[in-house]
């Protein structure tokens, strides 16, 4: 008697389960589900036109031949040779398993099992790129902008670096002096409208311990010659 009772609840929850899922698979994808999804793509990607990050900006993605987006040169060989161009079928396949579909590219992302989920994710991204590739301003999608270095004050505004042996002493515009083991400054350089004046790079944080920092150049032939090496003991 229990037997056939629990035989017929697990029957039961298996039915409720199944006739679930068909209902989610009837009622099409689900923008909202879709710009929840999105939010595993914003730390690589924008929707913004030329907003690229790690990976290309998606702006104008839909029907655009894969390798193609204007000004990113980041694209791996196997990804500008592979003539996918973005639509429904393609992007399941690429965010099911991107390395599966084209072996050798440069995306680090693991993919997305649910299939339920990629379908919500693809319709969100053909949504939010409607109007003539015009991102769609009904989506209610905020993404963070990218930090104005131009707008740092003098705290993070540096006038002078040298190097003493295994150490960089960093000066601000405000007259304090800090000292950080050298494996601990990592020196970069930002050329886009949010990166620093020439000539003036930038000090700010990297990492949550406070004893890694970032300092950003208005470009790359900057970093050398601003560098002093001078130990004073």
């Amino acid at each position: 008697m229990i037997m056939r009772l629990q035989r017929a609840l697990c029957s039961g929850l298996l039915a409720m389960l199944l006739a679930a899922s068909a209902q989610h698979a009837l009622a099409g994808p689900n923008l909202e589900n879709g710009r929840q999804a999105y939010r595993k793509c914003v730390a690589c990607h924008s929707l913004e036109k030329d907003a690229h990050r790690t990976g290309p900006s998606l702006f104008g993605l839909w029907n655009r031949k894969a390798g193609t987006a204007d000004g990113f040169g980041r694209y791996s060989g196997a990804l500008k040779s592979s003539g996918i161009r973005w639509n429904e079928e393609a992007l399941d396949r690429w965010l099911e398993n991107p390395q599966q579909m084209v072996p050798g590219n440069r995306m680090v992302f693991p993919g997305i099992e649910d299939g339920s989920e990629r379908k919500d994710l693809i319709a969100f991204l053909k949504a939010a790129t409607a109007q003539d590739g015009k991102p769609s301003a009904t989506l209610g999608m905020r993404e963070q902008k990218p930090l104005n270095l131009k707008g740092l004050g003098e705290n993070n505004q540096v006038t002078s670096i040298a190097h003493c042996e295994d150490t960089f002493e960093i000066t601000t515009a405000a007259g304090e002096t800090h000292q950080f083991w050298e494996f601990n400054v990592r020196l970069k350089s930002d050329t886009s409208e949010n990166g620093p004046y020439p000539g003036k790079p930038v000090i700010i944080p990297a990492g949550m311990r406070g004893d890694r920092v970032s300092v950003v150049f208005a470009g790359p032939a900057e970093i050398s010659p601003f560098i002093q090496n001078r130990c004073e003991k």
